[in-house]
């Protein structure tokens, strides 16, 4: 097995690796000793470094955005892979899980200096703060500058905090479903999300390991961000008022023995599935991250704003987002230099549209990547 860095490929294409980039001083006063990074790469990284893209994560995504040397299907398999818009056989491309995530990098679960998990004492770290412990990995592997990056959703916030924070580093920059900053409204339901963990019985105050789990608080975020990912078109029309065969609604001589109707149903499986995947700790951690998406704080308007980053944005929304606004999106094109439009995918889903319907902007991205 190979593992080398520093303008050199390595072996083993969707395997995640670990690397240590130091201590990092924290944007709302806290410092984690030692964090580490954990990260996939695909393809080869060429011989001056051109041709690297970074690929960043969704809310609870991991690094795996496309199956490399696995079996394993990613997340993004209509965006990046042999032949794909993002084509691994043309680009070194990289993904990083984030800071405060539970896939590898340091975050609440990981061990603290006294070799107890950090819990409860695991400080602030906002979007800014993840950029700059990126920027030390792209160093360690020899990238200077991004031919692009790219992201949905959190992922967009983190793709132009890049391009803001490091202007030189950015060539190109993707932001889909998410808009210059996180509104009242959003943090209003990331509010809701982060207390429906924090108020389980075992939460414990983030010190739960070892104990039983927040399963319940950790299931009722997932449902309550779930129905912000779909429309109201796509439930009523995946569901309706349809029951939980063989359950019945409104059959039970007590209220909690009622049965679900299919909405319900869908979401608690969605509670469910995060369970067995994600620590209630890091949900907390990434969701507040979110919370401080915001590129002007510190540096003013956003016209100004924006105006440090010297590089090519390729800006789209989903028409049915209900959770990042299309008018979001035109925003943030609109306050760009020069005209950039606003690609839409036109799907009834809803927010998630960015995730399952990506390929159907696939020939204005392979248009943006090979200006």
């Amino acid at each position: 097995m190979t593992v080398t860095v520093a303008r050199t490929t390595v072996s083993e294409h969707g395997i995640v690796r670990y690397a240590s980039i130091g201590g990092l001083e924290l944007e709302a006063g806290g410092y984690l000793p030692d964090v580490t990074l954990a990260y996939e790469t695909w393809g080869t990284l060429n011989a001056d470094a051109s041709n690297a893209v970074l690929i960043e994560h969704a809310l609870t995504g991991s690094t795996h955005v496309t199956r490399g040397d696995t079996d394993e299907p990613g997340w993004w398999e209509q965006l990046a892979g042999p032949g794909a818009p993002v084509d691994t056989d043309r680009f070194f491309v990289v993904s990083i899980n984030i800071v405060g995530g539970c896939y590898g990098s340091t975050g609440p679960s990981s061990p603290a200096p006294d070799g107890a998990p950090w819990g409860s004492r695991f400080p602030l770290v906002t979007l800014r703060d993840s950029t700059g412990a990126e920027a030390r990995l792209a160093d360690q592997l020899g990238i200077r500058s991004w031919f692009a990056v790219l992201g949905g959703s959190m992922g967009g916030a983190r793709a132009l905090e890049w391009a803001i924070t490091f202007p030189e580093r950015v060539q190109r920059c993707g932001v889909i479903s998410i808009g210059a900053a996180s509104t009242a409204e959003q943090i209003a339901f990331a509010q809701a999300q982060t207390l429906a963990i924090r108020q389980d019985a075992n939460f414990n105050g983030g010190d739960y390991y070892g104990g039983p789990f927040p399963e319940n608080g950790l299931a009722l975020a997932r449902r309550i961000a779930h129905i912000t990912y779909r429309s109201a078109a796509e439930l009523e029309g995946r569901f309706g008022r349809e029951p939980q065969a063989p359950e019945s609604p409104l059959q039970g001589g007590v209220l909690a023995a009622r049965g679900r109707y299919q909405v319900e149903s869908y979401l608690d499986h969605q509670g469910n599935k995060l369970v067995r995947r994600f620590d209630a700790n890091s949900y907390i951690a990434i969701t507040e991250a979110l919370m401080s998406h915001d590129i002007c704080r510190g540096r003013g308007p956003l016209p100004e704003t924006l105006a440090r980053s010297g590089a090519r944005f390729f800006v789209a929304a989903v028409d049915s987002d209900r959770l990042y606004f299309p008018a979001q999106s035109r925003e943030l094109a609109a306050a760009l230099p020069g005209e950039v439009d606003v690609h839409v995918i036109e799907a009834p889903i809803g927010h998630d549209g960015f995730l399952t319907e990506i390929g159907q902007l696939g020939h204005q991205l392979r248009a943006h990547l090979s200006a």
